[in-house]
């Protein structure tokens, strides 16, 4: 059970909605889909990011930055504290973190032998990218480059997701969920605030604590507004079907959350809320976005 907890199966949902944003783009836009194919990528996309998460815990330990951090906020930053708390020791949280991992290479084999060879350039980048997040020499989240990987290995999943049903690239996925990917790294952005002074006496230099703490409010709020603005932009272009821009309703809590955060972006103990708003409105904007691709009327035929 510990091991099961230590993957912070509760945060997993953001990887659940992006793995159903990349279905519903090749089936709205005409692809037949494999349940078989849909159900292992959900299964070890899952896996993936709860690795991932794992070994995030296994480097913040060995940098400092999760025992530097005194004012986190229970349960969304600072990670699971599964090692400073004695439940799991840095070297077995380490073992769990890869051994997660490694069970996704031969499903992604697999899913490449059956759908097309370009998928395991797609699983790579995504693995490399959740690994070069914490894990030295690169730590891009300490080099401010945080919420650029996590877009990014969002996005990854996306269209990894509609790869495996597809067979091969388009421009769709990324159309698609490029918005909701931007709301995931907004999650991550929001979570950097509480932590900013163990994050920066351990020497994890996010883009919060590079920013401080006035100037990255702004800077969050604007990545928010590109998510949105991004898509209100392809309904409006007919990239995507008028039913999509519904998903754009979460607006509402993301501003909310927002505006906490803008009144109290220097004082962690005030953040909880625009924590929770930041987290549901990502979640809800995937699950109404992957329901309005899957089902919504597209404006033409799509490559």
């Amino acid at each position: 059970m510990a091991c099961v907890l230590a993957t912070r199966p509760a945060f997993l949902g953001v990887t659940l909605f992006a793995c159903l944003i990349g279905l519903a783009a090749a089936h709205g836009s005409g692809v037949p889909l494999d349940l078989a194919k849909a159900v292992l990528t959900v299964l070890f996309a899952l896996v993936a990011h709860a690795g991932i998460n794992v070994l995030n815990d296994y480097y913040d330990a060995r940098s400092g930055a999760d025992a530097a951090n005194t004012e986190r906020i229970f349960p969304f930053t600072g990670g699971s504290r599964f090692i400073q708390n004695g439940v799991l020791s840095e070297a077995e949280t380490g073992r769990l973190g890869y051994a997660l991992l490694a069970l996704v290479v031969p499903a992604g084999l697999w899913l490449a032998a059956h759908s097309a060879a370009g998928l395991v350039l797609i699983g790579l980048a995504g693995l490399f990218l959740g690994w070069a997040y914490t894990a030295p020499p690169l730590a891009l989240v300490s080099r401010g480059l945080g919420e650029a990987a996590v877009a990014a290995g969002w996005l990854i999943v996306i269209v990894g997701s509609d790869f495996v049903q597809r067979g091969g690239f388009s421009p769709v996925p990324v159309l698609a969920g490029l918005s909701y990917a931007l709301l995931v790294a907004a999650i991550l952005f929001v979570n950097e605030f509480p932590d900013r002074l163990g994050d920066a006496s351990a020497g994890k230099h996010t883009l919060v604590v590079r920013l401080g703490p006035d100037a990255a409010k702004w800077a969050c709020l604007g990545l928010v507004l590109a998510a949105y603005a991004w898509l209100i932009l392809m309904v409006g272009r007919e990239r995507l079907p008028q039913g999509a821009a519904a998903a754009a309703m979460t607006l509402i809590l993301s501003f909310r959350g927002l505006r906490t955060l803008l009144a109290h972006a220097s004082q962690p103990t005030e953040l909880a809320p625009a924590l929770r708003l930041t987290i549901a409105a990502a979640n809800l904007h995937g699950l109404v976005l992957a329901a309005t691709l899957a089902f919504g009327r597209w404006p033409g035929p799509q490559p």
